[in-house]
Order: C-alpha cells, then sequence, then structure tokens
C-alpha cells in the first residue's frame, strides 16, 4: 500500500507525516552518498516511514478541535493503551514490518543511544541520527535537535531527558553516532537540510511498502 494511503488509514496529523517523510528522506540522502557500508536500504526506509505511527497518543488532547482527529486520538487509547512505543511496534508489525525492521525501530530511540553508539548495526545508527536531526518544523542540527529535547522534557519525570547528566550523555553519543556516519558519507552534516531532502520527500510521498 501506498505510504501517504497508510498514514490516512490511521489518520495521521499532516505535520506527523512530514515528520516521518523528512526522517526517510534524510536516511535516503545519507545512503546515497555512503561509500563502504553494505546496508539493508530497504529496511532503514521501510522503518524511517512507519517510526512514529503511535505518536498521536503524543499529541497533546487540545491540538486540533477537529472532531475526526479526536475520534481518532481516542480509539488510539482504547486500542494502544498509553505507550506511544509499544503502539509504533505494534503497526509497524501490522504494515509488515519483518522482525528485523522491528528491532530496527526498538533500537533507534534516542534512550538507547549509548548502545546505537556501541553497534554495528548502521541501519539502526541511521535511523535512530536521522529522526534526531528532524525538529517539528525541519531539519536542524543535532546539538541544536537535542537541546531542545531537553528544554521541552524537562519537566516530565519519566523522560531520560529530564534528567541534565543522562540528557547530555544521550547527546554526546548522538553526536558521535554522526561522526561514525560522516565518516563513511561524502556529504557533510550541514548538507542535509530541509532544501537537500525536498526531492526526497517527494519521491517517498509514492513509497509502496508492499
Amino acid at each position: 500500500m501506498n505510504i501517504l494511503k497508510i498514514y490516512e488509514k490511521y489518520g495521521i496529523p499532516e505535520n506527523l507525516q512530514l515528520h516521518m517523510l523528512r526522517v526517510a528522506a534524510c536516511s535516503n540522502l545519507i545512503m546515497d552518498n555512503l561509500k563502504g557500508k553494505a546496508l539493508q536500504k530497504e529496511a532503514i526506509t521501510r522503518v524511517s516511514l512507519l517510526h512514529d505511527m503511535g505518536n498521536i497518543l503524543k499529541i497533546p488532547e487540545d491540538f486540533s478541535d477537529n472532531p475526526i482527529f479526536i475520534q481518532t486520538r481516542k480509539k488510539y487509547f482504547e486500542k494502544y493503551g498509553t505507550n506511544e512505543h509499544e503502539a509504533n511496534l505494534e503497526i509497524g508489525k501490522l504494515e509488515g514490518l519483518s522482525e528485523y525492521e522491528l528491532r530496527i525501530l526498538d533500537g533507534k530511540r534516542s534512550r538507547k543511544n549509548e548502545e546505537t553508539l556501541k553497534s554495528d548495526s548502521y541501519e539502526i545508527k541511521i535511523c535512530a541520527y536521522c529522526d534526531q536531526r528532524v525538529a517539528p518544523d525541519g531539519v536542524v542540527g543535532i546539538k541544536e535537535r537535542l537541546e531542545d529535547a531537553k528544554i521541552r522534557y524537562k519537566n516530565k519525570p519519566l523522560s531520560v531527558w529530564s534528567n541534565d547528566e543522562k540528557a547530555n550523555r544521550l547527546i554526546e553519543c548522538s553526536l558521535q553516532i554522526e561522526k561514525q556516519i560522516m565518516q563513511f558519507c561524502t556529504i557533510k552534516p550541514e548538507e542535509i537540510n530541509d532544501n537537500s531532502i525536498e526531492s526526497y520527500v517527494q519521491n517517498l510521498k509514492k513509497y509502496d511498502m508492499r
């Protein structure tokens, strides 16, 4: 099924659709400019396009007064509970992600940056890095993005970002992950931006998840 049809089926808001498309676009740009690493490219693309399907659970109740969105959000809570990551995994499975792809989806979370840094999997590294480069309004530098996360989640007691020491360690790991990827890449981090990924975003709107 076409990825936009999947987003429509699950009632994914346009801003969340665009986030996932941008993350997938960043990953595709990197893959097109990566030398010396054999990658499962389709796995990276598929995970990136579906990685935040459950994040409707994180969207505030007053995000929209659209009755369709309100009903969709209610259905999500009824079906998946309150844990957006578990919802991401469940929807990914329903939409055909393989066991390997589900492991990438589970492993790419920013809270696992330390494990990702030590991992041999460049599939996980690229998925994690690209997600952490894409802010709500577009592609930004990795440090800017994660410093913003520290601010946004500081008052959420269960968030790793509420602890400055842990948050700073995760940011340092992310910067090191960037270096790991860039040592094989023919472009620089600053060349990954909204302009350079736009054609990828448009092409990915035609992507068929099969």
